[in-house]
């Protein structure tokens, strides 16, 4: 079984330097570190929809753009209704517990953050200096560390 997540990287400008809401994950069993909001999307979701969904669940923003959202092509064939659109990037991974794919997109996101959410605690809009540090203490989820470095090193 191939788990399928969407990851949301939410933006915001202050002054010249943007910074990331990052989040405690806290689910039993795991280890507390920090990560992107997001999640598994649900059977037949839209990717926007379950991003959006997600995003609300753990830190009460709500998604008001979505980088390559209005690029979206969607088909109606014989068989299949599909929906095509640019992400900021996508992950898979190789090896490891769990058989897993995921696609990052950049936010712009409107609202209160929560206090804590749907599995996380310590939602805050963090530095590119602090995210660096708790990537350098290992306190990132593995899944969401490349795309932090591709938005570190790109954006």
């Amino acid at each position: 079984m191939i788990h399928v997540n969407v990851r949301g990287l939410l933006v915001r400008e202050v002054g010249d330097e943007k910074q990331l809401i990052i989040q405690l994950r806290k689910k039993n069993g795991e280890p507390e570190v920090y990560e992107l909001p997001g999640g598994r999307i649900n059977e037949y979701e839209r990717i926007v929809d379950g991003l959006k969904r997600e995003v609300l669940e753990e830190t009460g923003l709500t998604v008001k753009a979505i980088r390559g959202e209005q690029g979206a092509i969607l088909t109606n064939g014989d068989s299949f209704t599909m929906e095509c659109i640019k992400p900021f990037c996508a992950y898979q991974t190789l090896e490891g517990p769990f058989d897993s794919f995921g696609i990052h997109f950049i936010c712009e996101v409107e609202g209160e953050v929560l206090t804590e959410g749907d599995n996380t605690a310590d939602i805050h809009w963090a530095s590119k200096e602090e995210i660096q540090n708790l990537i350098d203490s290992h306190k990132f989820l593995e899944v969401d560390l490349p795309a932090v470095l591709m938005f570190l090193r790109d954006e």
